[in-house]
C-alpha cells in the first residue's frame, strides 16, 4: 500500500462514513473536500473497505449454539481484510472494483458465504452446512450425520443484503435469520460515485413462519418466487442487534 494511498485513505475516511451514514451532511464542506479528490483518488479510496468498529458491537446478543460477538466481529473483519486485498490487486491492475464486477445478487451471496465459512473457525458449536443449498447455513456441529442436511430446524441461516430492510429468502422457514447488511457500489449503478464498502448493522433472531410473506409474480415473469421478512420478523431482529455502524 503505497504512502499517497494512506494519506488520502486517511483523509477521506470520515467523509465517508458521513457519506455512507443517514445523518446530515455539510454540504458545502463536502463538494469542497470531494472537488479536491480526482476520480483517480476516489476509486483508490473505494478500495479500502471501512473497518469494522469495535465498540459498535452490542454484548448483549443473543445467540445459539454457542455462537459469539466475537466469532461474528472476526469474521466480519476477515471478510474486510479479504475485500481490501482484492480490490486493491484489481486495482493495480486497471480492473473495476469486485462489487463492480459482480452481479448485485451474486457479491451479496459472497459476502455471506464468507461469512458462513469463517464463523465456524471461531465458534466450535456451529458447522457449514455441507448439503448444496442446504437450510439452514450453519447447523450445529455433529447434529446431522456428516454435517449435512437438506433441511433442519436447527442452525442458523444467513443473509447479506444491501437493504435495510424487507429482506428475501426462497421459502417462508421457521430459523434462526442473521442478517448483514451492508452498503457498497452495485455494477447496476456504473456512473454512482466510488464509496468504499462498509457493514452497517448486523441482526439475529429467531423466527417464525408468520414472520414471512410470500411475494407473488406475474405470469409472464420469470423472477425466483420468494418469502420477504415482515415488520414482526423486523422487530425481533432489530430488537436482537449485533452489530450498528
Amino acid at each position: 500500500m503505497g504512502l499517497s494511498y494512506c494519506r488520502a485513505y486517511g483523509a477521506t475516511v470520515a467523509l465517508w462514513k458521513l457519506l455512507l451514514s443517514d445523518r446530515p451532511l455539510p454540504k458545502l464542506r463536502a463538494v469542497g473536500v470531494i472537488n479536491n479528490l480526482s476520480a483517480t483518488e476516489l476509486e483508490k479510496t473505494a478500495c479500502a473497505p471501512i473497518p469494522v468498529d469495535p465498540s459498535r458491537f452490542n454484548p448483549n446478543a443473543k445467540f445459539p449454539n454457542g455462537c459469539t460477538v466475537a466469532a461474528v466481529r472476526i469474521s466480519m473483519e476477515a471478510f474486510i481484510d479479504f475485500l481490501g486485498f482484492l480490490n486493491q490487486q484489481l486495482l493495480t491492475r486497471d480492473l473495476l472494483r469486485l462489487e463492480m464486477l459482480m452481479m448485485p445478487a451474486n457479491f451479496s451471496s459472497l459476502v455471506g458465504e464468507f461469512i458462513v465459512s469463517s464463523i465456524p473457525k471461531h465458534c466450535p458449536g456451529l458447522v457449514k452446512n455441507r448439503f448444496h443449498n442446504g437450510h439452514p447455513d450453519l447447523i450445529p456441529t455433529g447434529h446431522y450425520l456428516n454435517d449435512l442436511i437438506l433441511h433442519g430446524p436447527d442452525g442458523i441461516e444467513v443473509k447479506a443484503s444491501r437493504y435495510s430492510r424487507a429482506w428475501q429468502g426462497h421459502n417462508a422457514e421457521e430459523c434462526w435469520l442473521m442478517v448483514f447488511v451492508f452498503k457498497a457500489n452495485s455494477s447496476s449503478a456504473p456512473d454512482a460515485a466510488p464509496v468504499p464498502f462498509e457493514f452497517r448493522r448486523v441482526s439475529l433472531a429467531r423466527l417464525e413462519k408468520i414472520d414471512w410473506k410470500f411475494a407473488g409474480r406475474s405470469s409472464t415473469s420469470r423472477r425466483t418466487i420468494t418469502a420477504s421478512v415482515t415488520k414482526s420478523g423486523e422487530m425481533k431482529l432489530r430488537d436482537n442487534w449485533i452489530y450498528e455502524a
